[in-house]
């Protein structure tokens, strides 16, 4: 199996048809039929399902884009390291990070870094913690940004000078929409949203703890956006950051900061030993820069 066995691949998964695929690739459809047929006899495993008008994959066949997509991106990536040049330096910056407004942070930094390098092109990957982990520990990302309670010792990081608040976000018509701030024991007994990350972390739990009550966690989300919908239609009372979806009075919701309250902090994470690239050493050293300047 080599990689270009693999991106032909992926070009029939996208095309869903091996004589759409063969005309992207510019080739016959036969030899591109015949290689897919060795693919799957070297694996031992079928990976296509071949109908009258579509192929689709398999469940092993999903396994394998999956996996083809990150050895395709890990090559894209070391490739456009080792071309690029000191005085002239080029290529992407992977990114993964979750929702939050600390991103533009980081933006505030690409802007600064392409003045200088204008050819530096950026790649943002939006997930949960679990999601931005496993991407940096295989190497398809340059940077992580974390927000809280994470486990980071295995990593380098740097903290950012900036943090976030939690609070609730609630319908604009609830009882609890005329206090300035939340406490824990006015959640006691009522649905509660949290993100995944919130419910699995022992601040928010501990927070929460402190109404002598156990919370009432009617839904968990990884996408605030989708959560908040749950919100508007009167299911529950989101845990949230500020500033993660739209509280303006037009959009039915209002954010009510906690008391006590009850800060995330954000760090750029990175592999241990990583060697990087001429591009994302220029963006970490000009992040480093920046906040020794604030």
């Amino acid at each position: 199996m080599d990689i270009r066995t693999l991106q032909y691949f992926l070009t029939i998964a996208r095309e869903e048809s091996i004589t759409k695929a063969a005309k992207v690739l510019n080739m016959t459809q036969p030899p591109l039929s015949r290689q897919m047929k060795e693919l799957e006899n070297e694996i031992g495993k079928q990976l296509f399902i071949r109908g009258s008008k579509k192929v689709t994959l398999t469940d092993d066949g999903l396994l394998l884009k999956r996996r083809a997509e990150e050895l395709v991106s890990l090559l894209d990536k070391t490739l456009n390291e080792l071309t690029s040049s000191d005085e002239h330096i080029t290529g992407d910056i992977l990114i993964g990070a979750g929702e939050t407004k600390g991103i533009s942070f980081l933006a505030d930094i690409a802007e600064s870094l392409n003045k200088k390098y204008p050819e530096i092109h950026y790649k943002l990957y939006s997930g949960d913690a679990e999601f931005v982990k496993e991407r940096l520990d295989n190497g398809l990302i340059d940077f992580g940004l974390f927000i809280g309670n994470v486990d980071i010792e295995k990593y380098e990081y740097v903290k950012l000078p900036i943090s976030e608040r939690w609070g609730i976000i609630m319908k604009n018509d609830s009882p609890l929409a005329k206090f300035d701030h939340i406490s824990p024991e006015m959640l006691k007994d009522l649905p509660l949203i949290l993100s995944h990350q919130a419910a699995r972390g022992s601040e928010m739990s501990m927070w929460l703890r402190n109404s002598n009550s156990n919370p009432d966690i009617m839904l968990t989300y990884n996408l605030a956006y989708n959560a908040s919908l749950f919100v508007k239609n009167g299911f529950g009372y989101m845990l949230a950051l500020d500033n993660i979806v739209d509280t303006t009075p037009e959009s039915g919701l209002t954010f009510r900061p906690l008391l006590p309250s009850l800060h995330a902090e954000m760090y750029l994470v990175w592999k241990k030993n990583q060697v990087f690239g001429k591009a994302a050493k220029a963006f970490l050293d000009e992040l480093n820069k920046s906040i020794v300047n604030i």
